[in-house]
């Protein structure tokens, strides 16, 4: 089979044929239509924030396509059966991908391999921080500050959908018109120093959804209603905050990271993505589309600004 793989960290991403991957009793193999691409993945190959990987390295953690073969041990799915992972053993920027039962999960018939590629991280991510970390209740306004990329639109999807007034903001006019389009109840240009003052206009936000911590928390913070809450979901340095603006509000600045759900909240996260998308209350936006041979372009494309949805790798047809 074709996959990307590489030896060192920092090593060029490489197009290389690889022996069949060997299904063992508690493996499914899952042939890969669309591979996700997330920034986390080029942390991982460039072995920085403090990723590390085992070598030889075939980057991605999420994928959609159909099982294609299953483990002696594995239950309550079967071949030919369309789904989608969040994880997996092998890498998903490959033609096939192994994973076990707990990475894999039913793709509603209502998405594409393409969003349903979208799925793993994104989605995951974002649904953790509004409704378990967050604890978002309907009728909370909820800002969602870098909007316009995969994590931020799937939250604001989620927000809209869970009854919430969802402010949102993006740096480009793409990715502004694109949050109109999507439903946000404001949309502001974070590139624009005013542009907190409009939020704190438009009223109190019990909720922030942070992507670039390192830039915004301590402007975050005045925005924030009585028991307000902020997600960090991103950040790529330090920052400077006045912890006045939390004990005048008790307020709350908390993070989150994936690889921190326990069983029980993965379980709960993906059949909460699946009846969501059987409700039509997601569709994942694909931005671009690369070929697997392109996968050092992809690496690129997720890590640059101007965000207008999710990157993806179309591996087989």
């Amino acid at each position: 089979m074709q996959a990307i793989q590489i030896h060192h960290h920092g090593d060029p991403l490489s197009l290389t044929q690889c022996a069949d991957l060997s299904v063992a009793d508690e493996d499914i193999l899952i042939a890969v239509k669309v591979a996700g691409v997330n920034p986390v993945d080029t942390y991982i190959a460039a072995g920085s924030n403090g990723y590390t990987a085992t070598f030889p390295h075939t980057p991605g953690k999420d994928a959609a396509g159909v099982i294609t073969a299953l483990g002696s041990k594995v239950t309550g799915f079967k071949i030919g059966q369309r789904v989608y992972c969040s994880g997996s053993k092998t890498g998903t920027s490959a033609e096939f991908a192994l994973a076990t039962s707990d990475q894999v999960f039913p793709l509603a018939d209502s998405l594409s391999f393409e969003q349903g590629a979208c799925l793993g991280t994104p989605y995951a991510t974002a649904w953790r921080a509004l409704f378990i970390r967050a604890n978002c209740q309907a009728g909370e306004t909820v800002f969602i500050h870098g909007a316009s990329g995969g994590v931020g639109l799937a939250a604001l999807q989620l927000a809209k959908a869970a009854g919430c007034k969802a402010f949102a903001s993006a740096s480009s006019e793409q990715g502004r018109a694109l949050l109109q389009q999507q439903g946000a109840d404001l949309v502001v240009n974070h590139h624009d120093p005013e542009h907190y003052q409009s939020v704190k206009e438009a009223g109190a936000v019990d909720i922030i959804l942070e992507m670039l911590a390192n830039q915004n928390l301590g402007d975050d913070l005045p925005l924030l209603n009585v028991n307000g809450r902020v997600v960090v979901i991103g950040s790529r340095g330090q920052v400077e905050i006045n912890p006045r603006d939390l004990m005048a509000k008790d307020a709350c600045i908390m993070g989150i990271a994936l690889a921190n759900a326990n069983p029980e909240q993965v379980a709960l996260i993906h059949e909460g993505l699946y009846s969501a998308a059987q409700k039509g209350d997601i569709s994942p936006v694909i931005a671009k589309r690369f070929e697997l041979a392109k996968t050092t372009e992809a690496h690129i494309a997720v890590m640059g600004s101007g965000a207008t949805g999710n990157i993806v790798i179309n591996v087989q047809e």
